[in-house]
């Protein structure tokens, strides 16, 4: 594997208006499938958009495949897809011809080649009568999908994902899932649910906004849904035991 392959976390931390909400993780993400778990306010979308690129760290420092995500906009969005929790924080265009085209047209290609790969995309995923379907329209599934339509539309080799499943009806899930499960990108998953990471290669699991446990799915997940289960059982809310 070439050194530079994958993500790299260097003794990262961000910090707003001197409160810190990530501290000193350090991690080199290489595997196809990885999980990152946490309560709610752990962190987790922090550095998923500090992985991204939308945010920089305010130490450390973060490579993808050797690219600097917040420093090198163009060269990072052959590399790395996001897929965020809420599809409409992610759509800006009218229609799904033109949200697919976008991220094309950013990578460099012309208005028609964007939109001929549009198309051609939309037919690879039997939806070539969605090209100029009024985004509004969809449903919350379909808006994700189109979302995701668009990332892989730019072929990259790493997808970050923020709670895919979030606000998705069972059958939605399901179809979704499957799609994720044959893609041959490097996934990472954030959720705070340990069934949705239990297939994964590795799961991390932030707490207080640093990394508390790193290793294979089944061990992190264990000790995370047990600490869980205690933190439920109490009137009120505890710092996990070191």
């Amino acid at each position: 594997m070439p050194a530079q392959t994958g993500l790299f976390l260097q003794d990262l931390s961000y910090a707003v208006a001197g409160r810190p909400i990530l501290s000193g993780i350090t991690a080199h993400l290489a595997e196809q499938r990885i999980g990152i778990v946490g309560r709610n306010g752990s962190g987790k979308t922090t550095l998923l958009r500090v992985m991204a690129g939308l945010v920089r760290p305010t130490t450390g420092k973060v490579r993808v495949d050797g690219i600097d995500p917040a420093g090198d906009r163009r060269a990072v969005i052959r590399r790395l897809g996001l897929l965020f929790q809420n599809p409409d924080h992610q759509i800006i265009f009218p229609t799904v011809e033109e949200e697919i085209a976008f991220g094309l047209r950013q990578q460099g290609r012309t208005a028609a080649e964007a939109l001929a790969l549009a198309h051609a995309v939309l037919a690879a995923e039997g939806r070539a009568h969605w090209a100029a379907v009024p985004v509004q329209t969809l449903s919350q599934g379909q808006r994700q999908y189109l979302c995701l339509m668009a990332v892989l539309a730019m072929e990259p080799a790493t997808i970050l994902l923020d709670e895919p499943f979030a606000a998705l009806d069972l059958p939605t899930k399901a179809r979704l899932a499957r799609r994720l499960d044959a893609l041959p990108q490097r996934l990472v998953v954030i959720s705070h649910d340990p069934a949705t990471l239990a297939g994964m290669d590795r799961v991390l699991w932030l707490e207080g906004g640093q990394l508390y446990r790193d290793g294979p799915a089944a061990q992190v997940l264990t000790a995370f849904s047990g600490a869980m289960d205690r933190a439920g059982a109490l009137d009120a809310d505890i710092d996990i035991p070191g």
